[in-house]
């Protein structure tokens, strides 16, 4: 067993197939010894029969590890020509916002990764989710809600695999404006009243949360009461520094871009999404009418027909 054991490159999936009958071990199969049937047969050659059966299944399960290589953690499977889908989400959510938009396009057959975002700094998100779109092969689609817009803007930049960009009710920043200062032109929006008291951190900074009595009607408010009052509770905190940070590239100029929104968002108000989609050209702009600021977990299919749209 000790085989099994150091096997640095046997995965999950590979040790699935030798339990459950993988080529390798079937191919062994009729080379394992018969215990003969006979009563005389001693301790001695059954332990000898054992060792010997043993031997060639370790010698199986090696030639299988070894065939299956590394795991990736994070490239998508290959689809054929469909480019691989990155989602990436924005402060007070996290990456199961996008659970409805996953199944469908995962039903469609769409290579999907959904990012968990450090939402410490613009620049230290934007990095992260570069390294991970320079570990999928082949083209990418990045997806960007809410803060998570400025993310995909940025970290674009540099990836010449990024094809095309979709804001789902997200920031869409210039180099240099923020998502404050973004805010501050179309000042309509209500999140400023609705945060709780900063947390104070050890390094000086603080994380911003939105009150739990206030999130339904701030974020989340057609999204079920029951949803909307566990997402309060399991909310993702941003650094307040991570909103006041210029951005320092923006992709949106160079690529393609896809932009959608609710008209009752009141994080990002409906004007400020529609300026920025008119100021990026973009080639889609809508409005849902009625939809909060989660737009994606209300209304996963108009989320996803517009990503399956810019993925073409």
């Amino acid at each position: 067993m000790s085989t099994y054991r150091g096997s640095r490159n046997c995965n999950i999936a590979s040790r699935r197939n030798i339990v459950f009958g993988g080529a390798a071990v079937r191919s062994v199969l009729p080379l394992l010894p018969t215990m003969p049937a006979t009563a005389e047969t001693g301790s001695a050659a059954r332990q000898s029969y054992r060792r010997e059966g043993m031997r060639l299944y370790l010698a199986a399960l090696l030639l299988t590890c070894t065939l299956a290589g590394p795991a990736e953690a994070q490239s998508a499977p290959s689809q054929g020509s469909k480019p691989t889908i990155v989602l990436v989400h924005g402060a007070f959510a996290g990456s199961s916002s996008w659970n409805g938009v996953i199944s469908e396009l995962a039903r469609d057959g769409y290579p999907v990764v959904a990012a968990a975002v450090p939402l410490r700094s613009l620049k230290g998100d934007a990095q992260y989710v570069s390294s991970l779109v320079a570990s999928v092969t082949g083209p990418v689609v990045l997806v960007g809600h809410s803060y998570g817009g400025e993310v995909i803007s940025v970290a674009a930049a540099e990836r010449p695999n990024v094809k095309s960009l979709v804001f789902v009710a997200g920031f869409a920043p210039e180099i240099g404006e923020s998502a404050s200062s973004l805010s501050s032109r179309f000042p309509t929006g209500t999140l400023g009243s609705a945060l709780a008291p900063p947390v104070k951190l050890a390094d000086g900074g603080a994380d911003l949360y939105i009150l739990q009595s206030h999130y339904r009607k701030q974020f989340a408010a057609d999204v079920p009461e029951a949803d909307a009052t566990r997402m309060a509770v399991t909310q993702r905190p941003i650094a307040e520094s991570a909103l006041a940070e210029p951005a320092e590239a923006m992709a949106w100029r160079q690529l393609p871009s896809w932009f959608v929104w609710g008209s009752l968002d009141y994080n990002i108000p409906a004007a400020l999404s529609k300026f920025m989609a008119d100021r990026a050209a973009a080639r889609e702009a809508v409005e849902i009418p009625g939809a909060s600021h989660v737009v994606m977990i209300s209304h996963p299919h108009d989320i996803t027909e517009m990503i399956k749209r810019a993925a073409k």
